[in-house]
C-alpha cells in the first residue's frame, strides 16, 4: 500500500558533545565568541588585525580597536557596516556558515598553538556531522487531523473505509522515477554533476507533497491516528529532504547533508507505513 519510499565525556582536547565542540572544558562556540575587552570585536578577529583582545586601546592612541579595525576594512574595501546592520543584510547559507564556523575555529585553535592536522581532521568531522542533521521546518500534530471516535459497531467499516482512502490517495498521485534513479543521474562521477538532472526531483516532490496534503484531510479512526500521524512526518520529513537537495548550486552543504540523509529518512517512513499497513490488516481480519 504504503510504496512512498525507493527500494533499491572525554579528556581530548576536541570532543562533541550535544552542546557542540569543546576545547578542554571549555566549547569552542564560547571559546570563538569570546570578547575579553568587550569591545565588539572577537578575541581570535583582534589578533589576525594585530590588536590585544584584552584592550580596548591596544596601543594607546585613543582611538579604539574596533574602530582602527573598521578602518582598516574600510581602507581594504571591506564592510564597515555595524553588527546590527549586517545582522539584518546578511542572508547567510548553511554552507556560508559552516566556512566561518570552520575558518574561525582553525584559526582560534591556532592563535592559542593547538592546531595540527589531526585537530583540523576532528573538526571537520564533528562540524560536519552537526549540519547532516537539519531541523525539520513543520511538524504535524493529531490536532491537525480529522479524527473519528471509535465506536465498536461501526469500526470494520470505518477501518475499510480509511484503507480505501488510502489507496486511492496513492493513485491519483503516480511519477514515474525514483530519488535513486534522479540521483544516479546526478553524480556522474566523483568529480563531476549533472545539475540539470535534479529538476527530475520535482514531479517526485509534487507527489510526496499531494499524498501528504490529502493524507491530512482525511477522516482517520481514532485508534489509527497516531500511525496515520507518523505517516504525514514521514512524508514531510522525506519532502524537505528533496527539497535540500535541489539547493546543490547555492547551499551545497544542506544539499550533501540531504542526500546522505535521504536513505535514512526513506527507511524511516517505510518503517512507520508498514507498521499501519500491519495495523490496518489486523483490524480488518478481527
Amino acid at each position: 500500500m504504503f510504496n512512498f519510499t525507493d527500494r533499491e565525556k572525554t579528556n581530548e582536547a576536541i570532543q562533541t558533545e550535544q552542546k557542540g565542540l569543546t576545547y578542554n572544558t571549555e566549547t569552542l562556540e564560547n571559546l570563538i565568541n569570546k570578547d575579553t575587552d568587550q569591545d565588539g570585536v572577537l578575541d581570535w578577529e583582534e589578533r589576525l588585525w594585530g590588536t590585544d583582545g584584552t584592550k580596548k586601546d591596544t596601543d594607546n592612541d585613543g582611538i579604539p580597536d574596533n574602530l582602527a579595525i573598521e578602518k582598516l576594512k574600510t581602507e581594504q574595501g571591506e564592510s564597515s557596516l555595524s553588527n546590527e546592520e549586517n545582522q539584518n543584510t546578511e542572508n547567510l547559507t548553511e554552507t556560508d556558515k559552516f566556512s566561518r564556523e570552520l575558518f574561525s575555529t582553525i584559526a582560534t585553535l591556532s592563535q592559542n598553538g593547538e592546531i595540527d592536522q589531526a585537530t583540523i581532521d576532528k573538526l571537520s568531522s564533528s562540524l560536519a556531522e552537526q549540519i547532516k542533521n537539519p531541523t525539520i521546518q513543520k511538524i504535524f500534530l493529531l490536532s491537525d487531523l480529522k479524527i473519528i471516535k471509535d465506536d465498536p459497531k461501526t469500526m470494520e467499516q470505518a477501518v475499510k473505509n480509511y484503507d480505501d482512502g488510502l489507496n486511492n490517495i496513492y493513485k491519483k498521485h503516480p511519477t514515474n522515477r525514483t530519488v535513486m534513479e534522479v540521483l544516479q543521474d546526478f553524480i556522474i562521477d566523483e568529480n563531476n554533476v549533472n545539475i540539470a538532472a535534479l529538476e527530475e526531483l520535482d514531479p517526485i516532490n509534487m507527489q510526496v507533497k499531494g499524498i501528504m496534503d490529502d493524507l491530512v484531510k482525511m477522516s482517520v479512526p481514532q485508534s489509527i491516528a497516531s500511525l496515520h500521524l507518523d505517516v504525514i512526518n514521514g512524508l514531510e520529513r522525506l519532502y524537505e529532504n528533496i527539497n535540500n537537495i535541489k539547493l546543490f548550486e547555492t547551499d551545497v552543504v544542506v544539499a550533501l547533508g540531504a542526500i546522505s540523509q535521504y536513505q535514512t529518512n526513506t527507511d524511516l517512513l517505510e518503517k512507520v507505513a508498514t507498521n499501519l499497513t500491519n495495523t490496518i490488516k489486523q483490524k480488518l481480519s478481527n
